[in-house]
């Protein structure tokens, strides 16, 4: 009885596998037609590198092949854009950033067992083992790479949480699903009703290039917090159909594993008068695979490391490149300037002015990073670059270079 019971909840989870990767392809297919092969190749390539390598291999060779199979393709949307002076397919685009997801779970999945978070998958295919053995054991990792409710878009779901909430009892749902999702729903409504009503100032308004003086940095703001509006509902929307599908904070947490943490935290990034905090809460799940990925592995320069990953990571765009590192120079000032602030400010009257004044300089220098970050032609970018906006970025580097000399005392 017992063995007719395993079987069935093997059975179970098998069936379950298979949807979930059945539904990925089929919304592959439909979302990025024949442009669907750029993602289904480096799944077929890394679940096959993880299947042969061992554990002290393995994140390095899938890590390079990703890499440099995403590198390929956004090179490919630079010779569209930049030498055709085309627009890029939507299809293609959709498929690049699902690429990009799907770099993150492959990474994280190869690093959980390289610091051996999970059994090894590698010596099967050495093994006399029959196919059918072999496509079972690799069936996990290809419906985890490409799960549909994680496709396109959504935070990093690890493999643990993935891998517990498959084999869990089917019955278990969340607590006040409905509540939770009303919630969200609302949230998604209010940010588009803001939407609209930022486009439309950002439309009645004059753009970079018939701004002048001051007024450039209105329309920087009003730019910015357009494109804060959509990331936002972008990723509050993603977040509810991941928690929908199950796969939210109830479920496959392991006592080593961090919690499960939302994309969009947006009290803490509008409120913050601190660049540092606003990198770690902007878009927090990508923050923190960056972290283990990057800083923690980094000896000479993480921070930097970090964020020139990052930008390649995105794409390589000149305003990526621009706006990536420039943010890397303002959380190193940031940590200066705070940590001087602490030390010579001591009443509350001159901590609630400096608060003020630190978070409208924050806002303003998030503003100017994010709009060389969606800027896609060198030409915007110069605009950028050349209007009253750059002063905002230049007082935290001459802060920089003026509390650098001074770091040692801080210590």
């Amino acid at each position: 009885m017992k063995n007719m019971d395993f079987e069935a909840l093997v059975l179970d989870t098998l069936i379950q596998y298979l949807f979930l990767l059945a539904g990925g392809g089929a919304l592959a297919l439909a979302a990025m037609g024949p442009f669907a092969v750029l993602v289904f190749i480096p799944v077929i390539c890394a679940v096959f590198l993880i299947c042969l390598l061992s554990p002290q291999e393995v994140h390095r060779q899938t890590f390079c092949f990703q890499m440099s199979w995403q590198t390929l393709c956004h090179l490919g949307l630079h010779y569209t854009e930049y030498y055709l002076q085309e627009l890029p397919s939507t299809r293609f685009c959709l498929a690049l950033s699902s690429l990009m997801l799907l770099t993150q779970r492959v990474t994280s999945l190869s690093l959980d067992i390289c610091e051996g978070k999970l059994a090894a998958a590698s010596g099967g295919t050495r093994s006399r083992s029959s196919l059918s053995e072999h496509l079972c054991k690799a069936l996990p990792y290809f419906s985890y790479l490409l799960f549909f409710p994680a496709l396109l878009g959504g935070p990093l779901c690890s493999f643990q949480r993935f891998q517990a909430r498959v084999q869990g009892p089917s019955n278990l749902c969340p607590r006040h699903p409905f509540r939770a999702l009303t919630w969200r729903g609302l949230q998604i409504l209010g940010l588009e009703c803001l939407k609209v009503v930022m486009r439309a100032v950002v439309r009645a308004g004059a753009g970079l290039t018939d701004c002048r003086q001051l007024q450039c940095i209105y329309v920087m703001w009003s730019t910015a917090g357009l494109f804060k509006l959509t990331y936002y509902s972008h990723w509050i929307l993603d977040d509810s159909l991941l928690r929908a599908a199950g796969f939210g904070s109830e479920f496959g947490q392991s006592p080593g594993e961090d919690g499960y943490i939302p994309d969009a935290d947006i009290w803490t990034l509008e409120t913050t008068h601190r660049i540092s905090l606003f990198a770690r809460k902007w878009n927090q799940s990508t923050a923190r695979w960056l972290r283990r990925l990057v800083f923690q592995h980094s000896r000479v320069w993480p921070l930097l490391q970090t964020f020139a990953f990052s930008a390649w990571w995105h794409g390589l765009h000149p305003g990526q490149v621009f706006g990536f590192l420039c943010w890397a120079v303002m959380v190193e000032a940031d940590y200066l300037i705070h940590t001087f602030a602490k030390l010579f400010i001591r009443s509350w009257p001159m901590k609630l002015l400096y608060r003020t004044l630190t978070w409208a300089h924050t806002q303003l220098i998030i503003a100017y990073i994010m709009l060389a970050v969606e800027v896609r032609s060198l030409s915007s970018l110069w605009l950028l670059c050349n209007s009253y906006n750059s002063v905002f970025p230049m007082v935290y580097c001459i802060l920089l270079l003026l509390l650098a000399k001074r770091k040692h005392t801080f210590n």
